[in-house]
């Protein structure tokens, strides 16, 4: 008798997955694939490479383990041949099943491959909505229709009145306020005492995919080890339980402070777990929720941490669903210039991008204001090419899939979709390093000088990219004061600022655009 073959991608290793809820143990396969398409068409960082396909052999393993048929493709599989599709294919001459069951993919590209495979394979191909998330596309797509603007903290508030996360019995929001955001935006005090993270010591199976991703992807991006990120969802769970216990406490006060040398300070650092459908959304937010309740943690560091996981991560990919294929295309401020060669070394003079980039090499990993408002503000002042800075956020994070990586990048970090997911532009000068991390007080530069040898390149850049921009935002509320200051000032102080950002950015060492690929 024939049975389903029901394809599991890497980043849907969930036992709940859509695609294996009616799983038949006794006639149905569950395929994966490591394939070297999907590790390749970015130069995925080797850390990102090595979690993932550890994390897809032990779960298929635990699957085996339950009576479940697996037919995994390992990389180095001589008959191999690269791609999804192809090995697709390969499986339905091995299996003859009835017809494919899959979940929807995160990317469009993907999805769009997808769309033909039903010709292709010369069978039926179910793909269903992940389930995993909150939201559908289409609901998302239904919330959007009619709206002057989009924005997250509307959509939020809906979605904690749908979950009741957070909510009292009279339906209105714990605390009396919705959003905790202004009481979250403390600089780290020099006397506290961060956590550290606990590393996950490799087994067989991952000390076996180690060395397959340091013979095989050997040119990417990245330190491959000391490697220590959970591969199952019994670590990973482990490891959020110690994010509750340990640093939730403290997240909400300092999850906007960066430090010199401290890559993790009270994050969770479980959002590739969640990406990579080892954790599950409904159940950390519940949890955290929970922590609350029993008095293990305050409201604003929980409501922050739902916020990320409830809020930004549903309409993010909201957002990407109902804006591809053309938000990947969008460029408001018409950027051209290429990635400096600095993002992909660590090597520069500046503490706050040396810290950023450093800690990304290492581990694959830069909390949200890192990537925001250091390698995403100097992009954004810098004028680099949208595409070229999604590349690299995509080629670096172990988190990044372009569901979630492309608005972030193109809507928050860089503005280039003109204002359709943030209010405004997230430009910034040095002050605001400053008043949120240690980086500026041990740096070469002076945070407090607009101009002048010594002067802190991020602030003579961000009135440079006031003064090229200034026009195309003139009518935001939000850059009013901002626009205003920039009209006082003397003229002569203006030139001699746009004459050093001229010097700095011509003295740039860049990738081209439309050679970043190539990296």
């Amino acid at each position: 008798m024939p049975g389903v073959l029901r394809l599991v991608l890497g980043d849907q290793l969930s036992r709940g997955l859509s695609a294996l809820a009616d799983l038949d143990a006794e006639v149905d396969t569950v395929l994966l694939v490591e394939a070297v398409e999907e590790a390749t068409y970015v130069r995925h960082h080797k850390k990102k490479i090595a979690f993932l396909f550890s994390a897809m052999r032990h779960f298929a393993e635990a699957l085996r383990a339950d009576g479940v048929a697996v037919d995994y493709v390992r990389l180095d599989d001589p008959d191999n041949r690269g791609s999804l599709r192809d090995e697709v294919s390969r499986a339905v001459r091995r299996h003859k099943p009835k017809r494919i069951i899959l979940t929807e993919p995160g990317e469009w590209r993907l999805r769009r491959d997808m769309d033909g495979w039903q010709t292709e394979m010369g069978l039926p191909v179910e793909i269903r909505d992940d389930t995993r998330f909150f939201v559908a596309p289409r609901d998302f797509a239904a919330w959007a229709e009619g709206r002057k603007s989009l924005r997250m903290e509307y959509f939020y508030r809906e979605l904690r009145r749908r979950t009741g996360f957070l909510m009292d019995a009279d339906g209105q929001p714990e605390g009396g306020r919705w959003n905790f955001d202004q009481d979250n935006r403390k600089p780290l005090p020099a006397d506290i005492e961060v956590p550290s993270l606990e590393a996950v010591e490799p087994d067989a199976i991952t000390r076996a995919v180690l060395d397959l991703v340091a013979n095989r992807f050997a040119a990417h991006f990245g330190d491959l080890e000391p490697f220590g990120y959970a591969v199952t969802a019994e670590q990973a769970e482990a490891a959020f339980e110690a994010f509750v216990r340990e640093r939730l406490p403290h997240f909400g006060d300092y999850q906007d402070a960066m430090a010199v040398g401290e890559a993790t300070l009270f994050h969770s650092v479980v959002s590739m777990y969640l990406n990579a459908g080892l954790l599950d959304p409904h159940a950390v937010c519940a949890r955290a929720e929970k922590a609350w309740r029993d008095g293990q943690a305050p409201l604003n560091a929980v409501e922050g941490f739902i916020r990320q996981v409830l809020g930004w991560r549903e309409f993010v990919r909201g957002l990407y669903w109902l804006e591809m294929p053309d938000y990947a295309r969008r460029n408001f401020f018409h950027a051209r210039r290429g990635l400096p060669e600095f993002y992909w070394t660590g090597e520069t003079e500046m503490r706050c991008l040396a810290e950023a980039i450093g800690q990304t090499k290492r581990n694959a990993h830069a909390h949200h204001i890192q990537r925001l408002m250091v390698t995403g503000n100097f992009a954004l002042l810098a004028g680099v090419h949208p595409g070229a800075v999604n590349e690299w956020y995509l080629v670096v994070y172990a988190d990044a899939y372009e569901w979630v990586e492309l608005p972030n990048v193109t809507g928050m970090a860089l503005f280039a979709d003109g204002g359709l997911l943030a209010s405004k532009p997230y430009a910034a000068s040095g002050k605001y390093i400053a008043r949120m991390s240690d980086y500026c007080a041990h740096c070469r530069y002076d945070v407090k000088r607009q101009s002048g040898d010594d002067a802190c390149p991020f602030n003579y850049l961000y009135w440079d990219f006031i003064a090229r921009n200034g026009d195309k935002f003139a009518r935001n509320p939000r850059m009013k004061m901002i626009l205003s200051a920039f009209g006082k000032m003397k003229p002569d102080k203006v030139a001699a600022m746009r004459s050093q950002a001229k010097d700095f950015l011509d003295g740039l060492k860049t990738v081209k655009e439309g050679e970043w690929r190539a990296r």
